[in-house]
């Protein structure tokens, strides 16, 4: 579950909440370059910390669209995991000099202007969609600016609540699944950690893939799993949980990414399956040792165990993130309209309780949240 930022028009909401309803200063209207607006309000990181570092603006710059970008005014916005830990100092070796930043990956909203070359959106529709990992400017603002691939039409059957807790979680676990494994019909796949966004998008995607399906949670998830179509949805807690995934699986997809759950994952694949976990090492190596050590020292730790799992397991090792996908975010779009792709938003924040939407994410108070503007 999530939360989300209101916009309000203002509100916040997190895969747990959402935000809503932002004032801007309207200035020229543009040709398919300048925005429809110069300034706005957005959340600014200033610097890495706690949730009480996070600062609300009303005058924050709005950039020119480049050519194959759209302008959105934004309507709701999930709060993940990778928003929090961004805040807290991950990925500094990166962001650090370019402070400050506006965090947000997720947005639901309408669309306000669009760059010469957009061919597939039109202003005044509703879209969804997901920035990268590594984009600068978020979409914790009013107004958001997102690559003509990086949306796609909102659903009308689903609020813009619902859809902007969806599209990095199930882009994240669309990489892995359909990018990198390329799960099919009648293939069994495990995801280790199937209660939050990216598990549980996982399931719901192999499932609509045909795929049978096994997952480890916590216990107040198996029900909302199996209901998800699982085959087995277990308590991670449980003994012998070896034992009881019966059988071999094609694909493991670890969400969780500790040295118990990658050991159990390796020995559950077949010779030929392939072994994702979300927690690589690059961002963490790179903070501590810097990108001109980091990411060399990443590379070597993840060619070694590439390797090492070929030669004694005869499985393939990956380290898997959320990258921009059109053809992942379109059958995403279509499993959400069918009803087949959801991830519920527990809980809802106006853009001016930012702070206590991260505090919510960080003490694990609810699972998922999102933002409005307001």
């Amino acid at each position: 579950m999530r939360s989300l930022l209101r916009f309000n028009q203002h509100k916040i909401s997190t895969t747990a909440g959402y935000i809503e309803g932002l004032r801007y200063s309207s200035n020229r209207l543009g040709f398919g370059i300048r925005s429809i607006v110069t300034t706005c309000r957005a959340v600014l990181l200033p610097r890495f910390g706690g949730p009480d570092v996070l600062e609300v603006r009303d005058d924050v710059r709005v950039p020119d669209l480049k050519p194959n970008e759209v302008l959105v005014r934004v309507r709701a916005v999930s709060v993940n995991p990778l928003d929090t830990r961004m805040r807290a100092g991950y990925g500094r070796s990166l962001f650090e000099s370019l402070l400050p930043l506006i965090l947000g990956r997720d947005v639901s909203g309408e669309i306000a202007a669009i760059g010469q070359s957009v061919q597939t959106l039109n202003v005044g529709q509703e879209v969804f969609g997901a920035l990268h990992p590594t984009a600068m400017r978020g979409t914790y603002t009013d107004y958001a600016i997102l690559a003509e691939d990086q949306l796609t039409p909102k659903p009308s059957t689903i609020s813009h609540v619902d859809a902007s807790a969806i599209p990095f979680a199930a882009l994240t676990a669309w990489r892995a699944l359909k990018s990198t494994a390329r799960i099919s019909k009648g293939q069994r796949v495990l995801v280790v950690g199937g209660g939050g966004a990216v598990g549980y998008s996982a399931v719901q995607l192999a499932v609509a893939a045909g795929c049978v399906v096994s997952a480890t949670c916590e216990s107040e998830s198996i029900d909302r799993l199996l209901a998800a179509g699982a085959e087995q949805a277990l308590d991670y807690t449980s003994e012998d949980l070896e034992v009881r995934l019966k059988g071999k699986y094609n694909a493991v997809l670890d969400t969780i990414g500790i040295q118990q759950t990658e050991q159990l994952g390796i020995n559950l694949l077949k010779r030929g399956g392939h072994y994702m976990t979300l927690q690589g090492e690059s961002a963490s190596l790179s903070d501590r040792y810097g990108l001109v050590i980091g990411l060399p020292t990443a590379t070597s730790i993840l060619m070694k165990k590439q390797i090492q799992y070929r030669l004694s397991h005869g499985i393939e090792y990956w380290w898997t993130y959320m990258r921009t996908d059109a053809e992942g975010l379109d059958e995403i779009r279509r499993l959400t309209e069918a009803g087949r792709l959801k991830v519920p938003v527990q809980k809802t924040f106006p853009i001016t309780q930012v702070q206590e939407a991260h505090q919510a994410k960080d003490t694990r108070i609810i699972p998922a949240a999102s933002m409005r503007g307001g």
